[in-house]
């Protein structure tokens, strides 16, 4: 299990991209998911669903997340959280 070290941050809020924030949490808070899109109704619980498999996957279990959808496709949200994760991660440590 990976634990989030500090703040980061990735992608921008143009057009067809998302704005991933990753926060540290106390350890056993879970994740917390904070999506703002346009089109929320549609496709926001997919939004959740891609940024929270991306997070388990790369063992984070305690985080939160606000994300500023802008029309990202599904593979732009997976790289830009996993961009965010490696940037939040003390540098050098291993995911397990």
């Amino acid at each position: 299990m990976s634990k989030i070290q500090k703040t980061a941050q990735a992608g921008t809020v143009e057009s067809s991209d998302i704005m991933i924030v990753l926060a540290p949490v106390q350890t056993g808070s879970g994740l917390t998911i904070e999506v703002v899109t346009p089109a929320m109704k549609q496709y926001g619980a997919q939004i959740k669903e891609i940024i929270v498999k991306t997070l388990v996957a790369q063992g984070i279990e305690d985080a939160h997340v606000h994300a500023i959808d802008k029309g990202a496709l599904d593979y732009t949200i997976e790289a830009r959280v996993m961009t965010a994760i490696s940037r939040a991660l003390e540098a050098g440590e291993e995911k397990s």
